[in-house]
């Protein structure tokens, strides 16, 4: 037996907005995975040139290109804030202005913000090391921390919209904006807020990064075939591709949202989250921990198993994250999971298109859920022509799918072993 699956009280979705490699928007976002189209291209930059053409190994990523942050700030602000933060910025104002929301007309103190970001302004503090060893010490720029702090993107938004309520930063790596939408979630069901700003950001496309996790054998090093790089579920996948971007979403309670006449985009229904306590970098390989938060995120929800309809993987393109991830789904959804038993619930991997934007990723993929329910297209899995053993789930490959759905599940897994899901309703009313 369940609950019902209407919270209270029930948080909804009014507004959205996205920087990513797929577009600079969230509707030219869902447009890029919609069409199924990769954004993963040739890496560019002087800080990679700096070192010389083959200097690294890999030469390809999730890059978002022709981003203007003097479209959304004025310059002085934008040289005083991270990449990350710019685009967080960006995104933040898209979703602010989708909602219709005049927030000098509402209760600040009932308005808050919170965003994952698994590393935050790592580039300034590449930017920095490189002006202390050549021009020397004196010579650090005296915004160097308030541009790198992590919490940057939050405090810097609080600031912009004048938000006075909670005000917080997940760094839980790939988990961290799975995490900022539960606890956005939970501060309205508490009744501290009616309106709640949340996702993540990240740009981490540096020279530390991606040599970083290229000494880890985690990057696909896919360099003659950029767009073919990201397989999730594929035998041949050799890795994940680094990603970037910031998503945004305006969440609030149902009554505020109807009082004020928005448009509801669709329901957050329930969140969950566990730690495998496992390993600090490897999943569990049964995925037990990822088991725990989904059964937990459909208990919250008082949803059954064979209500889900949609699962966005995490679905990274590394051989042990994407064998525990379908492990788990398997454990717990059993048949309707399972395509060799005419299963009919379906998952895909957006990664497979925009790459892996780490702590943003669970904000971006949340567009995918977002229009999954509302629009009735399940994004696909590109890349997947030959799925490894043991792929027994749908998984969507290479073009989208029509279909009507309920309840969509997005999850989102990190390093550390943290694992966070979140179930996203069709809005009826």
């Amino acid at each position: 037996m369940t609950i019902s699956a209407h919270r209270s009280p029930r948080i909804v979705i009014t507004g959205a907005g996205a920087i990513t490699n797929l577009g600079l928007s969230a509707k030219e976002t869902w447009e890029g995975m919609r069409a199924g189209r990769s954004g993963i291209t040739v890496l560019e930059g002087e800080e990679f040139s700096r070192f010389g053409e083959n200097a690294f190994d890999i030469r390809i990523a999730g890059q978002v290109k022709n981003f203007d942050p003097a479209k959304f700030l004025d310059v002085r602000e934008a040289r005083r804030v991270d990449r990350f933060c710019q685009m967080g910025l960006a995104a933040a104002i898209e979703a602010v202005n989708h909602a219709g929301i005049d927030f000098s007309k509402e209760n600040p103190e009932r308005c808050g913000v919170i965003i994952g970001s698994g590393i935050g302004g790592i580039t300034t503090m590449e930017e920095c090391a490189h002006v202390i060893r050549d021009r020397g010490p004196s010579r650090a720029n005296p915004f160097t921390v308030p541009k790198l702090m992590a919490n940057a993107a939050a405090g810097n938004i609080s600031i912009r919209f004048g938000l006075q309520g909670p005000a917080s930063t997940h760094a839980t790596a790939c988990a961290s904006s799975g995490h900022a939408f539960g606890d956005a979630v939970h501060s309205m069901r508490r009744g501290e807020t009616d309106i709640m700003l949340a996702g993540g950001a990240e740009a981490t496309i540096g020279p530390v990064c991606v040599a970083a996790f290229n000494s880890m054998k985690a990057l696909s090093a896919r360099n003659d075939a950029p767009s073919k790089a990201s397989r999730p579920f594929d035998k041949d996948r050799d890795g994940f591709v680094l990603g970037e971007g910031a998503a945004m979403f305006i969440l609030e309670t149902e009554e505020h949202a109807r009082q004020r006449g928005a448009k509801i985009l669709g329901e957050i229904v329930g969140v969950a989250n566990s730690c495998d306590a496992y390993h600090i970098t490897a999943p569990d390989e049964a995925g037990q921990g990822a088991v725990r938060s989904m059964k937990w995120a459909l208990r919250d929800a008082g949803l059954n198993l064979d209500q889900i309809d949609y699962i966005n993987a995490h679905g990274t393109s590394t051989p042990l994250g994407d064998k525990a991830e379908v492990a788990a789904v398997l454990s717990l959804f059993g048949n309707h999971a399972r395509k060799s038993a005419g299963g009919k619930c379906m998952m895909s991997s957006t990664k497979s298109m925009h790459g892996h934007a780490l702590g943003a990723s669970g904000a971006v993929e949340t567009i995918a859920c977002l229009h999954a329910v509302a629009d009735g297209i399940i994004p696909p899995t590109i890349n997947l022509e030959n799925p490894d053993e043991g792929m027994d789930v749908d998984l969507v490959p290479n073009h989208a799918r029509e279909r009507k759905i309920k309840y969509a599940m997005n999850n989102t897994f990190g390093f550390g072993g943290h694992n966070c899901t979140i179930v996203i309703g069709r809005y009826d009313g």
